[in-house]
């Protein structure tokens, strides 16, 4: 994988997590395979990726409308990042990414920007080693309105005392691609399924 940085100067960089820093996308698949297998309910593949970032209970939300069915949210959400902690083990870096971060730390303030609740976050960036070198961790649960609206990455823009149009943002999915530019961020897309 080769990360296309822009030119400038960046105050700040903003990662997101599941398939930015951590090459996690697949176990969050299986995750979601699992808990959705009481309800009989299928993800498809590309659904998965394309609803990439959206928060996970607005996510159990819209499977809902597109399967025409009414899985409980807290439950299948619950039941998720149940089935996901109990893959992590086996979690890995994207090395490209994890490089940038680690050559980066201490000369720009660095926040993590996920759609995930903050505990999964804080339990992955753990697992993955790279705990120490984020300043700030914005979770689902610290926003009102989740990716692809602006709010996350203002959000964490806001935290580190750093001008958006400063803040060079990491993201693999296209709704958190999409908060960045309403952000007024400057943004590297990392392959979704690197080669």
């Amino acid at each position: 994988m080769i990360l296309n940085i822009p030119d400038g100067r960046f105050a700040a960089y903003l990662f997101d997590c599941d398939g930015t820093i951590a090459n996690s996308l697949p176990l969050h698949f299986e995750a979601w395979k699992q808990a959705l297998a009481p309800w009989d309910a299928s993800f498809p593949e590309e659904l998965f990726y394309a609803w990439g970032g959206i928060p996970v209970p607005r996510t159990v939300e819209m499977l809902n409308d597109h399967l025409g069915i009414s899985m409980e949210v807290n439950e299948v959400v619950e039941a998720r990042e149940k089935a996901y902690f109990s893959l992590i083990e086996s979690i890995k870096a994207h090395a490209e990414v994890e490089a940038v971060i680690r050559k980066m730390h201490g000369k720009v303030p660095m926040a993590v920007v996920s759609g995930s609740p903050r505990a999964s976050v804080e339990k992955t960036l753990r697992q993955l080693g790279l705990w120490e070198f984020f300043d700030v961790i914005v979770g689902a649960e610290d926003v009102k309105m989740g990716k692809p609206n602006p709010e996350p990455f203002l959000t964490a823009a806001r935290l580190l005392s750093v001008e958006p149009e400063l803040c060079l943002v990491f993201e693999d999915a296209e709704p958190g691609v999409q908060s960045a530019i309403a952000a007024g961020m400057q943004f590297v897309r990392i392959p979704q399924r690197p080669e």
